[in-house]
């Protein structure tokens, strides 16, 4: 039996054994931009933590639509692979792996030409600016790198493997650190130097997961002569895509207002916040994680038209979730200050994100069923409805609230901004899980093409 093949075995454990080199794989991926933060808001200062802190939504806002897409190339990907559809992943994989590239270097662009009008637009301070346009124009000189290696990742992670990338991971984030020290404290580079050390580590990542796609004699085996876009295949993906992309966009460009909101209240709130996203960052890691593990799950069964192992899987992926969650935001709670001070040794600083983290915490199980249902909902091709329940949550709700609410100027508002609407999704996620009878109609289908 293929080791990557989720359609046999315990339930548990094959999520389990997918989730946690993901888990661990996805913690050395944050720890690229949180290293950034922590070195240079140790070695530099708060308003360089500050810039780093600003870019971040401005980053992953033009790269929420490519990850979008992501979603849909996986589905393609996973589903192929549970029927045993070689000829169309082989398609998949070279079609998606090409518009990487092209959309990277699209991105690049982009990501240069506006972001200092974006930081303009979201009233970033005086001084943070300079040194955030900074890390923005470096950082976006090596979008492609980040499109190729998301997309490799995402294949592998497809077909069951979630090894591989991990220790590609391991290993790039080790060299991160190591730059990072090097060129920020060592050469005193400052912003600039954390930018660097940061591409070169993706330029490594990319070029690692290339070579394992192009060597290997498994089914995700990249060839060059192979390497162009099966327009059928790609319109599959980007209408699965799209609107996780959409979703990505939207929630993406709410979460720069909502910068647009912690401008105005200074360096050391710009900095808090930066600390407090990078924890809470780190606690959805499990979610996250065990939610892409349930995509692939789902997605392989029902392929192989295994219905009760998918309705299994959905359990399993709910529980283990809240469980992790539970445990982890209670240390978090109890350790609020401890956990910012890794980011800065500025009193004002520390309190500014701990008063953030306490109010999040308790409401991280929120996320769990809204994670869980949503990937459920996309291993079967129906992602427009998280994306609808997120949009709805995570923008509309969300931005109506802090309006209400800035005449105030209370910084705690952005920490119930986020919780609340945690609480939303979750409740619009599971009406249309529950709703939309989507696993009886798939039954239906499956059985017409017997």
């Amino acid at each position: 039996m293929n080791k990557g093949l989720m359609t046999e075995g315990n339930v548990y454990e094959k999520i389990v054994r997918f989730a946690v080199p993901l888990l661990i794989g996805n913690f050395f991926q944050l720890m690229y931009n949180t290293i950034d933060s922590i070195v240079v808001g140790n070695y530099v200062g708060k308003t360089a933590l500050a810039a780093v802190g600003a870019s971040t939504p401005i980053i992953n806002l033009m790269i929420a639509f490519f990850a979008g897409l992501g979603t849909g190339a996986s589905v393609v990907v996973s589903r192929a692979y549970g029927a045993r559809r070689v000829d169309e992943e082989t398609k998949a994989i070279h079609s998606f792996m090409l518009f990487a590239v092209l959309f990277g270097l699209f991105l690049s662009l982009v990501g240069i030409v506006l972001s200092g009008s974006i930081l303009h637009w979201i009233s970033t301070p005086a001084d943070v600016f300079d040194e955030a346009r900074l890390y923005l124009a470096i950082y976006f000189s090596g979008t492609v790198f980040v499109t190729i290696y998301n997309s490799g990742n995402g294949i592998l992670q497809a077909l069951g493997n979630s090894k591989d990338p991990l220790k590609f991971l391991i290993a790039t984030s080790v060299l991160n650190i190591f730059l990072d020290i090097l060129f920020v404290r060592g050469f005193g580079m400052g912003v600039a130097g954390a930018a660097v050390a940061t591409i070169i580590s993706q330029a490594a990542a990319t070029f690692m997961i290339l070579r394992l796609m192009m060597k290997t004699d498994a089914e995700y085996k990249l060839e060059l002569s192979k390497l162009r876009i099966d327009k059928d295949i790609l319109m599959r993906i980007i209408k699965i895509g799209i609107p996780s992309g959409l979703q990505g966009m939207i929630v993406g460009f709410s979460n720069l207002i909502v910068m647009g909101y912690i401008n105005q209240y200074g360096s050391s709130a710009i900095a808090g916040f930066s600390g407090a996203n990078k924890i809470d960052n780190f606690l959805g890691l499990p979610v996250n994680s065990i939610a892409l593990a349930a995509t692939t799950f789902c997605g392989q069964n029902l392929g192989a038209r295994q219905y009760d192992r998918v309705k299994k899987g959905i359990r399993a992926s709910l529980l283990l979730s809240c469980a992790i969650v539970i445990v982890l935001g209670i240390i978090v709670y109890i350790n609020a200050e401890r956990a910012i001070s890794l980011f800065s040794a500025d009193a004002d600083v520390q309190y500014q994100g701990s008063v953030l983290l306490r109010i999040m915490c308790p409401f991280y199980t929120a996320l769990c069923f809204h994670q869980v249902f949503s990937s459920a909902l996309r291993a079967s091709g129906r992602t427009s409805m998280p994306m609808i329940s997120s949009v709805v949550s995570f923008v509309v709700i969300r931005q109506i609230f802090l309006a209400l609410t800035a005449p105030a100027a209370n910084f705690r508002n952005i920490g119930w901004a986020y919780s609340g609407t945690w609480v939303i999704a979750a409740v619009i996620t599971g009406i249309c899980y529950f709703g939309s009878h989507w696993l009886e109609e798939e039954i239906k289908h499956g059985a017409l093409q017997k």
